[in-house]
């Protein structure tokens, strides 16, 4: 069995520590824990590559009936289904602390239905009175379960064993899975960033709603791609929670929903802004292209229901523009303007709901994987300078005019160039702007961050006699 066929998937009802289960076997913070039932509603996956296999964090089955929006809630139990379908292996998780529940038994009634391998796991049995629990659930009839504590470890060691166990060794390093091209989309709530994931992946793997803030921890998702040279082109979808204004966050899972968020943008590779087309760059979706910037990440702007500004254009064309085509255009523009400090940026016009232009979402991370890991002959590099300052010359900051007498290329993923001058403090936003605008046009890097390190020359003070 290849890397890419083992999958282990943790299920079990609501608050019985699954997410801090998957992340004490990932050995970093991946999914939210709160005490809070159901925030858990997508399925997490993680590479763990000295197993050699995929795990999977799922919601929880068999929410409590008071909770809001049943509609979200059975999708999000779709999820956790259409992830026992693809399972290796299922590991349930049970609470030892509370015992025996009725609902387990019908999540346990189910599993042994579905001719899945399934290792029963006891989690929060941190003491001995607790560990003697785990004979009460032999009653699922799943074996011997395996005690453990996501929260204080205890026992992570023998659970380890027992997955390999019953997965068998880890596969050979040849048939390791590849490095993936990081992809994050970020945005508002209720852009689309979900639904264009799963129009990707051609597949309903999020759960997807009209509610704002459906999507709450960061989920990655693989998706290997063909193209049309029959190269294959191995990506990572990191689909992300929306991101609100810090003093509209209502909860606590909204805080660190935003938290992941942010971590996964600077995690990336590329980050695609996803905004509406009826609704432009707001100053949210501002500030999220400033962090982008400020984190060294790649961006392209995702414009996304396309449809609907078609729709609404044949129903009342905007003056002034001959064709949406027009119209298009210089919608274009005027995102490049609001983000000015990303020149050349790309944008996409696309539609989840139609599946229009799907497939540039893959062609433009593929260019920006192409382009990101270039190293620029140095030669031309400085030529480029030469011509910048003979087009532009820098105004004078304290008597002085900023120079630059060398230039090299020392960082790529930021592109970064290390430029020998007369003195750092010379150099203003302005001709900062202009220098990194000349640069992206030159050597094609539009959607790639461009920054400067400044060495000057030391300044020498002449000794003075009292």
């Amino acid at each position: 069995m290849s890397a890419s066929q083992r999958t282990v998937a943790l299920v079990g009802r609501p608050n019985v520590g699954k997410s801090r289960l998957f992340n004490r076997l990932a050995g970093r913070r991946i999914a939210i824990v709160h005490d809070q039932p159901g925030v858990t509603r997508d399925v997490n996956a993680v590479d763990m590559r000295e197993g050699g296999y995929t795990l999977l964090d799922t919601g929880g089955i068999g929410l409590v009936a008071d909770m809001k929006l049943r509609e979200l809630v059975a999708a999000a139990e779709e999820q956790v289904w259409f992830a026992l379908e693809t399972a290796s292996l299922i590991c349930m998780v049970v609470d030892a602390r509370e015992g025996l529940m009725p609902l387990d038994e019908e999540i346990a009634a189910r599993l042994r239905g579905s001719g899945r391998d399934v290792l029963l796991v006891v989690n929060k049995a941190d003491n001995d009175f607790l560990g003697e629990r785990t004979v009460a659930f032999a009653r699922l009839g799943l074996g011997e379960g395996v005690p453990v504590s996501a929260e204080h470890g205890y026992n992570e060691s023998g659970l380890r064993e027992a997955i390999l166990d019953r997965l068998g060794p880890p596969p050979a390093e040849d048939d390791a899975p590849p490095e993936r091209f990081k992809i994050a989309f970020a945005g508002r709530p209720n852009v689309g960033k979900s639904s264009l994931c799963n129009a990707l992946l051609r597949q309903e793997r999020l759960v997807v709603s009209e509610v704002p803030g459906t999507t709450r921890d960061a989920v990655e998702l693989n998706l290997d791609y063909t193209g049309r040279d029959g190269s294959n082109w191995p990506f990572l979808l990191v689909d992300t929670a929306g991101l609100r204004k810090r003093g509209r966050l209502d909860t606590s899972v909204e805080y660190f929903s935003g938290l992941r968020t942010h971590d996964a943008i600077g995690d990336a590779d590329i980050v695609f802004l996803v905004i509406e087309a009826l609704g432009g760059v707001t100053r949210l979706d501002k500030a999220i292209a400033g962090e982008v910037a400020e984190s060294g990440r790649c961006l392209a702007v995702v414009v996304n229901k396309w449809d609907e500004a078609v729709e609404r254009w044949r129903e009342e064309p905007v003056s002034g523009y001959d064709s949406i085509e027009a119209f298009r255009s210089a919608f274009a523009e005027s995102v490049r303007a609001e983000l000015f400090f990303y020149p050349e940026c790309p944008v996409v016009f696309t539609s989840a709901k139609t599946g229009h232009a799907i497939g540039r979402l893959l062609q433009t991370a593929r260019r920006f994987q192409e382009i990101s890991g270039r190293t620029l002959p140095t030669p031309r590099v400085n030529s480029l300078v030469e011509r910048l300052f003979a087009r532009r010359t820098p105004r004078v900051v304290k008597g002085k005019r900023f120079r630059v007498y060398y230039a090299v290329q020392t960082r790529t993923r930021p592109f970064t160039f290390r430029l020998f001058c007369n003195r750092a403090t010379k150099l203003d936003d302005g001709y900062r702007r202009y220098l990194q605008t000349g640069f992206t046009k030159e050597f094609n890097l539009g959607g790639c961050p461009v920054r400067f390190d400044l060495r000057g020359k030391a300044v020498r003070y002449a000794n003075k006699k009292p």
